[in-house]
């Protein structure tokens, strides 16, 4: 298994694997490579995505009652003979955990909430798993979506740093990417992380090459 986008791989997923790295994402993102799982598919690729620390120099970076820390992965599997479950070649895997602020952990909505900023970033309709986007929409087309949010509490005791109580949101999905430009679904993700994240609006930043 190869899972650098060297020339030993096939056109198709090398092209895929650089159209990820021609995606812009908000500067207060950072994107990188990491070691893909092994012996999901005959070729795969990951990202580790992550939301910078706040700069203490630059208090309209962050938020101060944003949450703590926010990260995830993003994966890319492919098949050049496809898979009946994907109804494709390039499956997309796709992680994000993040802390979130007591007030939101304790609203029974917040994994149908983030589940809708997941789908309505790929363009998909609440109830849906497909996505259809309308002509010239930078919109990703998606087959197959599917996944789970998680929200939980965790309490510390005894000799351990950090505060009584923490929060966490973990989403966890999958979806077919239906051409291999893939740039729009990594930025259709870095969305929904910047959402979890509690980001305020703000601009983008080239990727470019890892």
């Amino acid at each position: 298994m190869t899972t650098s986008g060297a020339p030993t791989e096939p056109a198709e997923f090398r092209d895929a694997v650089q159209s990820l790295h021609d995606a812009t994402v908000r500067s207060e993102i950072e994107v990188g490579s990491i070691r893909p799982p092994q012996r999901l598919a005959p070729y795969s690729y990951a990202l580790g995505v992550e939301v910078r620390p706040p700069d203490p120099a630059d208090p309209n970076m962050i938020p101060a009652d944003s949450p703590g820390s926010s990260f995830g992965r993003l994966v890319l599997l492919y098949d050049p003979e496809g898979q009946d479950a994907w109804n494709g070649t390039f499956r997309l895997v796709a992680f994000i955990q993040a802390e979130v602020e007591a007030d939101l952990a304790a609203d029974p909505l917040l994994p149908q909430v983030a589940w809708s900023w997941l789908a309505e970033a790929l363009g998909v309709a609440v109830g849906e798993s497909e996505s259809t986007p309308p002509f010239g929409s930078d919109v990703p087309t998606v087959r197959a979506l599917g996944g789970t949010v998680t929200a939980t509490t965790s309490v510390r005791y005894g000799d351990i740093a950090g505060p009584p109580q923490s929060h966490q949101l973990e989403l966890r999905a999958s979806w077919t990417a239906t051409g291999a430009d893939l740039s729009v679904h990594l930025e259709a993700f870095c969305e929904v992380l910047a959402s979890v994240a509690g980001l305020p609006p703000a601009g983008v930043a080239a990727l470019g090459s890892v």
